[in-house]
């Protein structure tokens, strides 16, 4: 089940978190429910993906991305994730989810997710990549005119070894899917 309640409160209160601007953080708390947990009495590992989700909601929506999908049918696209677990996170216990566009190339965005328990520790790290889709040309736009659009001036850091390793990885496995393999 989709954590469609969450979703709501993520929208409801976009504007109190401000504006977000690439090379900022997106910072949500939550509470591990009795609806979030496994056997194992600890957040499902297919949860966290849909945590993730709701921090890319609050980008989209604060970084006015969510405005020019009405205005010019530009749609968020997920390309690929990879996530590591460290720590669990068990039932009652708070957490947040921080979220933030690290950098981009081409049509490529890379994002970054970390929950981060009460006590400062990481618990989980998620990469993503994903573009932006123009649904009347049909083809991924670049990012740097996704960036101009949204009134932003601002330049892409370069890769770092880890995102460059998963670009690379998710290319690969791409590939091989759309090969059928």
């Amino acid at each position: 089940m989709y954590v469609w309640g969450r979703l709501l409160k993520v929208v409801a209160t976009a504007r109190r978190r401000g504006p977000y601007l690439p090379g900022g953080e997106s910072r949500l708390a939550f509470r591990c429910l009795p609806t979030d947990i496994d056997p194992n009495m600890h957040l499902n590992n297919a949860r966290y993906l849909m945590m993730a989700d709701l921090g890319r909601m609050d980008i989209f929506i604060r970084s006015g991305l969510m405005k020019l999908y009405r205005t010019r049918n530009w749609v968020p696209m997920m390309g690929g994730v990879q996530s590591v677990f460290v720590r669990e996170i068990r039932l009652w216990r708070r957490f947040e989810v921080v979220s933030s566009i690290e950098t981009w190339d081409g049509t490529e965005v890379i994002g970054r997710h970390r929950f981060i328990l009460e006590n400062g520790e990481t618990a989980a790290a998620v990469m993503t990549t994903a573009g932006i889709y123009d649904m009347n040309t049909k083809k991924f736009r670049e990012i740097d005119e996704v960036v101009a659009a949204l009134g932003v001036t601002r330049s892409p850091r370069a890769p770092t070894e880890a995102e460059r390793i998963f670009m690379a990885s998710h290319a690969g496995l791409r590939r091989l899917a759309k090969a059928g393999g």
